[in-house]
């Protein structure tokens, strides 16, 4: 993957006014890191998109700030979403120096097809969707991938110890940490049938009739001998 690369644009509008700024099409966004002053700045909110959909988190972008030489290497820090629509309300760039490292969080993506999943009907469970590592801004994976391929039966697992990944990246997770497994199916118990209930419920009535009869009887017999 090339260099991810955008250009953020100085910005005046700020507090409550930001709403007519979002509605024309631009996004608020802030500028910060090691080393440079903090910035309110803005950008376009189809080309914002565009660059967080491809970096995420994890990816460094290029940024290149209007009047100013040079470019910068940034990490997006955090992105905030309206909760209703989802609509795009203001994004972090945070620089960083390349020849330092840092610590990030790079996403596992799982890829084949368990055999347990397909044969035997148990569901795929990823308790751990990304992992801590430690390295230099542009020696970060885009991602890790594990092969769930060699899930043939419900005992088997995926950890942290699975992760392929060269010296130059250092994983932070406890390496027994499971990354993935399958589950068995849940088994449902049947229920009691209700039919059986009532003939229980029948059963004791009827003994305790047949006891009533044997007394009543045993009463007329006894006035007959008197």
């Amino acid at each position: 993957m090339g260099n991810i690369s955008l250009k953020l644009f100085k910005r005046i509008v700020v507090g409550k006014k930001v709403k007519t700024l979002r509605e024309s099409g631009t996004t608020p966004v802030h500028f910060y890191g090691r080393g440079v002053e903090s910035q309110s700045l803005q950008v376009g909110t189809k080309e914002l998109k565009s660059v967080i959909s491809q970096a995420g988190g994890n990816i460094p972008v290029d940024v290149e700030i209007e009047g100013q030489d040079g470019t910068n290497l940034c990490f997006i820090q955090e992105v905030q979403k309206h909760p209703a629509n989802e609509a795009l309300l203001h994004a972090d760039f945070n620089r960083v120096d390349a020849d330092r490292v840092l610590q990030i969080e790079v996403p596992i993506v799982l890829t084949g097809e368990a055999p347990a999943v397909r044969t035997q009907g148990g569901t795929l469970l990823q308790p751990l969707s990304s992992v801590l590592v430690e390295s230099l801004p542009m020696n970060i994976p885009t991602s890790f991938e594990l092969d769930v391929s060699q899930l043939d039966d419900f005992e088997k697992s995926l950890r942290v110890r699975d992760i392929l990944s060269n010296s130059d990246v250092k994983l932070l997770r406890n390496e027994d940490a499971m990354v993935a497994r399958v589950v068995a199916p849940k088994i449902e118990e049947e229920p009691v049938a209700e039919q059986e209930e009532l003939e229980g419920e029948e059963g004791e009535i009827t003994g305790l009739v047949e006891g009533e009869g044997e007394d009543q009887s045993t009463e007329e017999s006894a006035r007959a001998t008197e």
